[in-house]
């Protein structure tokens, strides 16, 4: 048996760092900017009123900016060390380290937040409602403009640590032909994947009864698929196998034209790409946000109903949902820093692709580099007469495989 192994990174210099590492760096420093401006003013006025829950306020607010500054020191330190070759693998991890530590932060803050709930629940304290809500109310809206400025109007999954595997094709394709522009497309909404041959009402007569795809995979591989009549649109009979990169050759039936598109497979799993330095900023910046509004919903009520459980009650609430996400940013970072497989689904694929020509993948490894970055190594076994660059053309399709090591094995036919 002869092993040959071909190591190769399609960007050489090991830089690893997701796509919004500059935008999300310069939008936390902007954040605590805010949250700094907020503490000085909290405390001077506090001093000046003789308000000693400004203070404390503006103490609190502090420790809100301390966790955010670590966040934006790790996006500077990764982007300034990312060319450093101390560092195998680049820094795309610095962020993951950053948000695992601000997870345990979190849960220094909620077991705070539910000891000082519990000792209120035994042994009640005044409260000043005229001061204590109009600075809660303060502090939320102080949060929800750093939300805003974290989050840059785009949408993230605040405090969800499930990960949403998304198949982004460039699946909806227009035919420029004679007679109109049907529209092609890989549909895959909670059904089997099949082709939807789709065109603009009243253009139906310009296809012939006989319409059907090819299918021209890289390994040469072909399948035609006939297509049944769904009403407003043509359908594939059969669903399309995995992977779905290929070039579709669309034959519109007797008297038509052909036409080939080429269909791109791009595997985006959430967690892959997910910036967990800046989810780890967003869940301080929320979970303060849902402490102030519990904690105003708490002091109104003790207010007009003298309900004075209601504030250490809603504290309690807090300490629970900031724990939550805690649990969740722990598990996440944790088995990135880890190494732990971070995309089932991509490792499946990655052994269906090698695995069409009776060659076998004896070892897979595949870990997380940074965010929209993996690293895999790849061995194979094969009885033909095959070098790297083969599998590599195989998995070319796969952009988030930043870092590929292949070893191929020959073995007896």
């Amino acid at each position: 048996m002869v092993a040959m192994t071909d190591t190769h990174s399609p960007t050489h210099n090991h830089v690893f760092l997701g796509e919004g590492h500059e935008r999300g760096e310069r939008r936390t420093w902007i954040v605590i900017g805010l949250c700094i401006v907020m503490m000085i003013a909290e405390i001077v006025g506090g001093f000046l009123f003789g308000s000693i829950a400004l203070v404390a306020d503006g103490l609190h607010m502090s420790t809100h900016a301390s966790a955010l500054l670590l966040a934006a020191l790790a996006y500077r330190y990764a982007r300034r060390h990312a060319d450093d070759p101390r560092f195998t693998f680049g820094t795309g991890k610095l962020g993951d380290l950053a948000g695992f530590t601000s997870a345990i932060v979190l849960a220094m803050i909620a077991l705070l937040i539910g000891y000082e709930a519990v000792t209120r629940f035994i042994e009640p304290v005044p409260i000043r409602f005229d001061e204590a809500i109009p600075i809660a109310a303060l502090g939320l809206i102080v949060n929800i403009a750093s939300v805003l400025l974290l989050s840059g109007g785009e949408h993230h999954h605040r405090g969800h640590t499930h990960a949403h595997e998304v198949h982004d094709h460039d699946d909806t394709h227009e035919i420029e032909t004679s007679c109109g522009i049907p529209k092609l497309e890989v549909f895959e909404v909670g059904v089997p994947p099949r082709f939807r041959l789709s065109f603009e009402r009243g253009r139906r007569v310009c296809l012939g009864a006989d319409v059907s795809i090819e299918t021209v995979r890289p390994t040469g591989a072909r399948q035609v698929f006939a297509m049944a009549d769904r009403g407003d649109y043509l359908e594939s009979i059969d669903a399309i196998p995995e992977p779905h990169a290929f070039t579709a050759i669309v034959n519109l039936g007797p008297g038509n034209e052909t036409h080939s598109i080429v269909f791109e497979e791009h595997h985006d799993a959430h967690a892959t790409h997910r910036d967990n330095n800046m989810r780890a900023a967003l869940i301080h910046v929320l979970a303060d946000a849902a402490v102030s509004v519990l904690v105003i919903v708490g002091l109104l009520l003790a207010r007009f109903f003298g309900w004075v459980w209601m504030d250490p009650a809603a504290g309690l609430c807090g300490a629970v949902v900031i724990t939550t996400w805690s649990y969740g940013l722990v598990r996440d970072t944790g088995a990135i820093l880890l190494d732990m497989n971070p995309d089932k689904q991509m490792a499946r694929r990655v052994k269906e692709a090698v695995e069409v020509d009776g060659d076998r993948v004896t070892d897979l490894h595949l870990w997380r580099l940074g965010p929209g970055h993996l690293g895999a190594i790849v061995s194979i076994a094969t009885a033909s007469q095959r070098g790297s660059d083969h599998y590599r053309r195989l998995l070319d399709r796969y952009r988030t495989l930043s870092h590929l090591t292949i070893e191929v094995q020959s073995r007896p036919r």
